[in-house]
């Protein structure tokens, strides 16, 4: 009886939450030198938010 190897897929971490998830299910976003991935849209936009540049606030 031949036995069928189980390969596993290759994981990434989400850069926000680390959570391992599938290459094939991680959504990626291409940085200037390299490329981040987010185990979803919510984990994408935390990440955006984090490293948007902020608005200075005028003083009157």
């Amino acid at each position: 009886m031949e036995q069928k190897k189980i390969i596993e897929p290759e994981k990434v971490a989400c850069e926000v939450c680390f959570k391992e998830i599938p290459l094939s299910e991680a959504t990626s976003v291409k940085a200037t030198d390299y490329i981040v991935y987010y185990c979803g849209l919510e984990c994408y936009d935390k990440w955006k938010k984090q490293k948007a540049p902020s608005t200075p606030v005028e003083e009157s």
